[in-house]
């Protein structure tokens, strides 16, 4: 299974987020869209990543960006690590790995000589007409969101 195309309109979706809304991509038409998949909340690299778009938010905003965080968390954790972190953006909450899947993010990883199915910290960046132009795979936290960032503010208006 393969994510999506770089410069083809991204397959629509549904998600629940916190703030107890639902998302759809295809309603997000007209801004720009950053999905991050991180593995798990309130560990320190998925931290450091949400504080990092955290407060580059008002930067992704002018350049008519939304962020998403995406992880198999519960909508009530999500809701925790949000408060405490002071995000300002929603997290999606893919148990059943759907978004995951579509997005091809979960990868064999190892921990303590233990291997198990996880998600790979990676991000999308899509544009106002719903197509992929961004993609980061296996992120190193130091550093991406400022990479994002220019790259949605090198998206045409």
């Amino acid at each position: 299974m393969s994510g999506p195309t770089m410069n083809r309109v991204v397959k629509d979706f549904t998600a629940r987020t916190t703030g107890d809304q639902t998302i759809r991509l295809k309603d997000l038409r007209g801004r720009n869209v950053v999905i991050y998949f991180y593995p798990k909340d309130s560990t320190p690299g998925c931290t450091t990543e949400g504080q990092d778009f955290r407060d580059r938010h008002a930067k992704f905003k002018r350049a008519n960006t939304v962020i998403f965080g995406v992880s198999r968390d519960s909508l009530k954790s999500h809701e925790n690590f949000k408060a405490k972190q002071s995000f300002p953006f929603e997290l999606i909450s893919d148990p059943d790995e759907k978004l995951c899947k579509q997005f091809d993010v979960i990868k064999e990883k190892k921990l303590y000589g233990k291997t198990f199915m996880g998600i790979e910290r990676s991000t999308f960046l899509i544009d106002k007409d719903g197509k992929l132009r961004g993609e980061w795979r296996k992120v190193k936290v130091k550093g991406h969101a400022d990479e994002v960032l220019e790259a949605a503010k090198a998206l045409p208006k």
